[in-house]
């Protein structure tokens, strides 16, 4: 670091906008950030936004600067009119920016530059991508890893898409793992849990549950077949957001005559998720590509056998302390949860094993290795 305090701005803008996912991610880190460096003024950049409107920012010194331009209209006049209106407009001065959502804003001259790339699903599945925010990220994300002086990666697998897809250079990214929150753990209330089965209408006895936005790559629908296929007695909770093709899962519910076994819980409150996790008995993520697999992680923290797909980041993430699966294996994912709900005894290993795992991913930790980005870049200024 400069021997004067940095002017770092941070884009908090998903933080105020998005309930889960980056969201979630960037509100986690930027509060570790700052129990880290108490005495480190970030400066917060949100979009859309007055400041009045906001909660308090966190940490002491943490102060928000705040656009009444919506992200849309600030994305048009970035990316694709090209206009060079630096972040700082709005900002003020700074060392350096962390573009925290894929795409880099402008800059003024001599100002260091970091942007998080959390996946490249985008690139995987073109077709699960609203049309127009598929040509904005095509184009905002690479030219933003290209301009960057640092790019952040959440697992080795985005690492390796940035370098593969777009010939970012190897020693440009940095790996920083997301962490788990300290709610996530495997300490059970009757009370509480009894409130969640209520609120999202689930039943009592054996549930294998899945979390996330209802789209073809989630793989809900091989889930789907895969539930009808096993003999164990149990139920299977979809929670998560419609998102794209949704339909068609519940279409194959009916087709597949398990209509009053499987149960759709929608989107759940953040409040809610661990509770959610510690009533499942196997939580499910046959994903076919993740950047890095947050609620596999949470799972783990809260004491939950996981069985995940052998593909993308999740091997990184869940390691040996779950059951990986070929996600495009209808047959085997069944014979897997079906194995693990009869087996107690490996459903215990697994749990251990996945408490165990899941320390290894605080957001402590990426919030010091986030520091360590910075500092790197400042001191190449």
């Amino acid at each position: 670091m400069p021997d004067r305090l940095p002017l770092i701005g941070v884009d908090y803008t998903a933080a105020i906008r998005q309930q889960a996912g980056i969201g979630r991610s960037v509100r986690e880190l930027v509060r570790a950030m700052t129990a880290i460096e108490p005495g480190i003024p970030l400066r917060l950049f949100v979009m859309g936004a007055r400041r009045e409107n906001l909660p308090p920012p966190p940490g002491m010194v943490t102060s928000y600067r705040t656009s009444s331009l919506s992200e849309r209209n600030h994305a048009r006049l970035w990316h694709r009119l090209g206009l060079p209106i630096p972040v700082e407009r709005w900002t003020g001065p700074l060392d350096l920016f962390h573009a925290t959502d894929f795409a880099l804003p402008p800059v003024r001259r001599g100002t260091r530059t970091v942007v998080t790339v959390y996946d490249l699903a985008f690139e995987h599945f073109p077709a699960e991508t609203m049309p127009g925010m598929l040509g904005h990220l095509r184009r905002a994300v690479p030219r933003s890893a290209r301009r960057a002086d640092r790019v952040i990666a959440i697992s080795e697998a985005t690492r390796r898409d940035l370098i593969e897809r777009y010939g970012i250079e190897p020693d440009k990214i940095s790996v920083v793992y997301p962490g788990v929150a300290s709610r996530f753990h495997p300490r059970r209330d009757p009370t509480e849990e009894a409130a969640v089965r209520k609120k999202y209408g689930l039943p009592t006895g054996p549930l294998v549950l899945t979390v996330g936005t209802l789209q073809p790559r989630k793989n809900h629908l091989r889930l789907v077949r895969a539930f009808a296929r096993m003999r164990q007695p149990a139920s299977l909770v979809i929670a998560g957001p419609p998102g794209w093709a949704y339909e068609a899962v519940r279409e194959e519910v009916t087709r597949r005559w398990v209509e009053g076994r499987v149960f759709f819980a929608g989107f759940v409150d953040e409040a809610d998720l661990p509770a959610l996790y510690r009533v499942a008995t196997v939580f499910a993520y046959p994903s076919l590509y993740e950047g890095f697999g947050l609620p596999a992680l949470e799972a783990m923290a809260c004491g939950v056998p996981v069985v995940a797909s052998n593909v993308s980041s999740l091997p990184e993430v869940v390691g040996e302390a779950g059951a990986l699966v070929d996600p495009l294996d209808v047959e085997g994912l069944a014979a897997v949860l079906d194995a693990l709900l009869a087996d107690e005894g490996w459903r215990a290993a697994l749990r251990e094993q996945g408490l165990a795992r899941a320390r290894e991913f605080t957001w402590a930790r990426a919030a010091e290795m986030t520091w360590d980005v910075y500092a790197a870049v400042l001191d190449r200024a």
